[in-house]
């Protein structure tokens, strides 16, 4: 593994950045009340658990650690509890945690207050049912199939789609509302180009394969950018690999982040409105009785692990692949670090942790950034836009090469 830069501090959620704290004062209590408005069929018991941690998180009160019974990951979040207080060096609040560790958590706690893992009831399902079924998602999907073109386009056209598609995050209003309606420069960095060279690069002389080796996707939001993962495997399968592995969340999380029963609700939903969407619904579900595809959640992807601590099991699996595509924001944090980079610091340097390549899609929703071209790109947004780190609107499509020792 190579030496990747050392990152700064974490961001934490105190008064020292003014998003992260804005996201534990309103945000996730906003999401809590949202969740007991959408769920009113929920017991009493239910909806009391709810809305004292909507509280303790609004208020800023000590993080509590789960409760031992019947959580298998209980030892896992009571080491990260206990880091955070060896960090933090006093109680460990909602107000004054690393970010990343409070946002994955408090998301982790509303699962257990819902009894999710009794019941399987997703306490996100009826805002994510209110994407599936709109008309903008079916125009996304069929405007995914409207045009002919080469393989290599094919994919370079879908890599795009699941970008933009990004911006449909039902936990960010900001970004929500903008859509898939994009500008030039929305586009803050653009590695299409080596990504495309890399994918379609002739078999090597010693008679390798171009199909070989598995790429992964981590995906992030269901909707939308969910349907645009299929898209995109689709194409992988068509024209680029024999296997896919579409990671997805353990457990509900972030509102609107992908589980497995997603995916074939969505795969459902495709085969009910006909069209292009539905003849590429039969393929993947084809795909994946034959695991060409999988659909695999893992509970490293709930957790607030960063990626450069990846389990040995995980890590040796991801490192070995053709391709590592890691979607969306909470992702992106996941894989250069929850912390302050200068913009400028290399992509690939920051990523050098895995010798695999790389692929992040991203559109900005949060403060961390690297592999801008310059300093200068970031002051210059600084002053044109001041909220450009976290207002949805732009977009990164960001590619490391494997590593020159793994070539």
């Amino acid at each position: 593994m190579a030496v990747s830069l050392r990152p700064p501090p974490p961001i934490r959620t105190d008064h020292s950045n003014a998003f992260a704290q804005n996201t534990m004062t309103v945000r996730i209590p906003a999401i809590l009340q949202e969740t007991l408005d959408l769920n009113p069929d929920y017991p009493t018991a239910i909806k009391d658990r709810v809305g004292r941690l909507r509280d303790d998180i609004g208020a800023g009160e000590a993080i509590p650690p789960l409760e031992a019974e019947g959580a298998s990951d209980y030892q896992q979040w009571l080491l990260a509890l206990r880091q955070q207080q060896d960090i933090i060096g006093a109680p460990v609040t909602w107000h004054n945690a690393e970010w990343f560790f409070a946002e994955t958590y408090a998301y982790r706690c509303l699962v257990e207050a819902t009894r999710y893992f009794e019941t399987r009831r997703d306490p996100f399902a009826p805002k994510k049912k209110s994407e599936l079924t709109s008309e903008a998602l079916r125009s996304l999907i069929e405007g995914a199939f409207a045009f002919d073109v080469a393989a290599d386009q094919q994919v370079a056209q879908a890599v795009m789609l699941d970008l933009w598609a990004n911006r449909i995050d039902l936990s960010y209003t900001a970004s929500l509302r903008r859509g898939t309606d994009i500008a030039p420069e929305d586009l803050l960095v653009d590695d299409s180009d080596c990504l495309m060279n890399y994918l379609f690069r002739p078999a090597t002389a010693a008679g390798q394969r171009r199909d070989e080796g598995t790429i992964y996707i981590v995906a992030d939001n269901a909707g939308s950018e969910l349907a645009m993962d299929l898209v995109l495997a689709d194409r992988l399968l068509r024209h680029l690999t024999e296997r896919v592995v579409l990671y997805l969340k353990a457990h509900p999380t972030f509102v609107s982040d992908a589980t497995p029963e997603d995916v074939w609700i969505m795969l459902g939903e495709m085969k009910r409105r006909g069209g292009a969407g539905a003849q590429m619904a039969e393929r993947l579900v084809a795909d994946w009785g034959s695991a060409r595809l999988l659909f695999l959640p893992h509970q490293f992807w709930n957790s607030s692990t960063l990626l450069r601590d990846t389990p040995s099991e995980l890590y040796d699996r991801l490192n070995t692949s053709r391709l590592v595509i890691i979607k969306g924001d909470a992702n992106y944090r996941r894989a250069v670090g929850d912390c302050l980079w200068p913009v400028d610091s290399p992509f690939g340097e920051v990523m050098s942790y895995l010798d695999a390549p790389v692929l992040c899609l991203r559109t900005l929703k949060s403060d961390p950034i690297v592999g801008l071209p310059s300093a200068a790109v970031g002051e210059d947004l600084d002053r044109s836009d001041p909220t450009w780190r976290i207002n949805g609107k732009r977009g990164l499509i960001q590619f490391k090469p494997q590593s020159s020792k793994s070539q």
